[in-house]
């Protein structure tokens, strides 16, 4: 495709994001979501025979498919996508953020992962989001500010896996960032949205960042064109020294600063926090589900664990035979996740910090063992965690995990492969922004209590600790260990959710990676069923209550990238309740 292609495509997706309907300000926290899906354009599968990017924003997947088209590598294409994204999607992902990456080296047939999560600062303490008199903050006070924030990981990780798998330039990949950024790019109807519902009051009330979206006291609009200065600054800074200035120079001090003396709840992050982070290269942890070898992070991402057992639990009923129109289908489903979320739950957190049973939660025979749990008939309820090999005594947690995050899948020419969910947590972060991007608010990721009826608690906070995640950047590969799906979405913990069913309908349905992702959701995170509001899911509500479930109508906002390799070429989609695109060439 085209420059010119590329760049109409985008005016006819900006158009179509104001289609979308928004959830009501005035629901609780747990009740709302950015955005719904009603009235979307449906879109359609993508075909290409060398290279693919699938992106949440047609601006960024139009930087990776540049650099594609340039010849840089899948790692190449991931930068480029992810400084677009910092701008123009700065309430989902952004450098002051934190990314899990999955890296697939063709050549070699080696995939690792890349552990860009922030850490908590030295100084903080396990009691950090309690009250004086014991009980946990209420989730706004927990969220704005500077206490929220974490050592960001994203860029760090991403330059790790540049010096190992890039091609082009550093610099070069800034370019049409730096473009963007200095010239403006046009405000989506969503960003305005999101702005107008002040899903974050944190905009409104910290200067830097309500300066930013409400100039002259008014919210940005649709259609207007929206500069960055100080962020192109930022920009050329990077490309020019690479990480070390955001890191240890100017731009380390400017976030120190911010975070310390923050208006609303100033944090402890230090200059020595900034220079000692270190993003990780890990194992990536998979197991089996049919013929297939299905892959992800691991902790203290627990999407990779949780999306492995749903499937396995799933292994022994004839999916293939059913349809998402079937009440038998969502019940199935529904109990695997109950199962998978009660395990999550109790243990999955930073492996540094505390043993994590993650070989033993993905044993087949464990799984197995679980899956006998699943009353084909009745709903089971609360589902308690099991007793994996390994696993030592644990309290359950209460985490915030907000919906806000975004997925890049890609697909080089040579066909080595990216899969990286990345996240600032909360719609706009903590809202703290520093020189033209917002500061993540993930240590709300950790739970806020941080012993629960005597134990202590997996994820709790300790100083340079890793909060868990629900990210769950996949990869699924064939028998003969090629590649066969890229695929990963926001959503919060529902996240787990989104990728487990999107990947039922490929592997057992043998739908395009478009059709999949089109399907209506459902999710159950080990409480309620929840069906998406204004599909045709809502008919077996019914069904489900004759078998004990408590059923819930609502919006469900995956945003769902997918790649799929097949002997013909690429096969690509993207969500179609977001404004993200599949390009390719």
């Amino acid at each position: 495709m085209s420059n010119s292609a590329a760049k109409g495509l985008l005016s006819v997706l900006l158009i179509s994001t104001s289609l979308m309907v928004f959830a009501e300000p005035g629901k609780k926290r747990e009740d709302r979501e950015p955005e719904a899906a009603t009235g979307v354009i449906e879109k359609q599968t993508v075909y290409a025979n060398h290279a693919m990017v699938a992106a949440a924003n047609p601006y960024a997947s139009e930087a990776g498919f540049n650099i594609l088209k340039q010849g840089g590598s899948a790692v190449d294409a991931a930068i480029a996508v992810q400084l677009v994204l910092t701008l123009v999607e700065p309430q989902s992902s952004g450098i002051g953020g934190g990314a899990f990456m999955l890296h697939w080296d063709n050549k070699s047939e080696q995939l690792t992962t890349f552990d860009g999560r922030e850490t908590a600062p030295a100084s903080a303490t396990t009691d950090m989001f309690l009250e004086k008199n014991g009980r946990t903050m209420p989730w706004i006070k927990a969220v704005v500010g500077g206490h929220s924030v974490g050592v960001p990981g994203v860029l760090a990780s991403l330059k790790k896996a540049h010096d190992k798998y890039g091609k082009l330039p550093w610099q070069t990949l800034f370019k049409d960032a730096i473009a963007l950024a200095e010239g403006g790019f046009i405000v989506s109807p969503r960003l305005e949205k999101l702005v107008t519902l002040e899903f974050n009051p944190g905009i409104t009330k910290l200067a830097n960042i309500k300066n930013y979206f409400f100039p002259n006291g008014k919210p940005i609009k649709a259609g207007q064109r929206l500069k960055n200065a100080k962020l192109a600054k930022v920009y050329r800074s990077l490309a020019k020294e690479g990480i070390s200035a955001f890191y240890q120079g100017w731009i380390a001090k400017k976030i120190v600063n911010a975070v310390q003396n923050s208006a609303i709840a100033p944090g402890r992050l230090t200059m020595a926090d900034m220079k000692n982070y270190q993003a990780r290269e890990l194992p990536a942890v998979c197991g089996p589900y049919r013929e297939y070898n299905v892959c992800g992070m691991a902790p203290p991402s627990s999407g990779g664990v949780a999306v492995i057992q749903i499937l396995g639990q799933l292994e022994k009923f004839d999916i293939a035979r059913l349809s998402m129109a079937d009440a038998e289908f969502s019940h199935l489903f529904t109990q695997s996740s109950r199962l998978a979320f009660a395990d999550r739950n109790r243990y999955i957190a930073d492996s540094s910090f505390v043993t994590v049973p993650t070989q033993g939660l993905v044993a087949k025979p464990y799984m197995a063992e679980r899956a006998m749990l699943i009353n084909t008939n009745k709903d089971m309820g609360a589902a308690q965690a099991g007793s994996p090999e390994g696993a030592l005594a644990q309290a359950d947690d209460n985490a915030f995990e907000l919906p806000s995050t975004s997925h890049i899948s890609i697909v080089d020419q040579e066909g080595n492969a990216i899969s990286m969910t990345t996240s600032v947590e909360m719609g706009f972060g903590s809202a703290v922004m520093v020189e033209g991007f917002i500061l993540n608010n993930q240590l709300t990721d950790f739970s806020l209590s941080p012993k629960r009826n005597g134990h202590w608690v997996a994820n709790r906070l300790e100083p340079g600790k890793r909060p868990r995640s629900s990210m769950a950047p996949m990869m699924v590969f064939n028998q003969d260990k090629s590649l066969k799906l890229v695929l990963g979405s926001p959503g919060g913990s529902r996240i787990i959710n989104y990728v487990a069913q999107t990947m039922i309908a490929m592997l057992d349905w043998q739908l395009d990676p478009q059709s999949a992702i089109n399907l209506p959701k459902l999710t159950n995170r080990n409480k309620v069923t929840t069906l998406e509001k204004g599909t045709n899911l809502v008919k077996i509500k019914p069904a489900l209550e004759a078998k004990g479930h408590k059923v819930l109508i609502r919006d469900l906002n995956s945003g769902i990238q997918a790649i799929e390799v097949t002997k013909e070429g690429l096969r690509g989609g993207a969500d179609q309740r977001r404004e993200g695109i599949a390009l390719g060439f």
